[in-house]
């Protein structure tokens, strides 16, 4: 975890921060969640950091120190991977149907077929959309905290 604080205090993608150290984007990804990294890794990330090699092995290996990550920085990590994830999901649905679109244009051009998966795998991003960026008030954290409260009669 302290590799991700780390990046993000940076500014630093993953994709950066690989090409920076030498390493993998896979390695970085792999390090970032808390998997133990070979000797050479750990050097490389502790030069690119400029911090000592001995605290970045710990934190590697060791479950996530309270001190390194204040509870409001993990809730704005998830949420910014929450939200990477529906960019990934969006760009993959614009791809592959405008692929669809093509070949149906190419192969069927009177019958518009592609339509079909358009719709529904677009309602899934919409689904995924309204879940990320809390549209709807009854599906965000602040809902949940409440019904939670309410569940176990702290707050009526």
């Amino acid at each position: 975890m302290l590799i991700q604080k780390l990046r993000l205090r940076r500014g630093w993608s993953q994709e950066q921060l690989a090409e920076l150290s030498g390493l993998s984007v896979r390695t970085i990804q792999r390090l970032e969640r808390g998997q133990p990294g070979s000797l050479e890794s750990m050097k490389a990330l502790a030069a690119v950091f400029e911090v000592d090699l001995e605290r970045l092995k710990e934190s590697a290996v060791d479950a996530p120190n309270p001190k390194d990550v204040s509870p409001e920085e993990a809730l704005a990590l998830a949420h910014v991977r929450r939200v990477k994830s529906f960019y990934i999901h969006l760009s993959q649905y614009l791809i592959v149907i405008a692929v669809l679109a093509a070949v149906n244009v190419v192969s069927h051009p009177g019958v518009w077929w592609f339509v079909w998966p358009a719709l529904g795998w677009g309602l899934a991003v919409a689904v995924h959309a309204v879940s990320v960026f809390d549209i709807l008030p009854f599906l965000n954290g602040a809902w949940e905290r409440r019904e939670v409260e309410k569940r176990l009669g702290r707050r009526l």
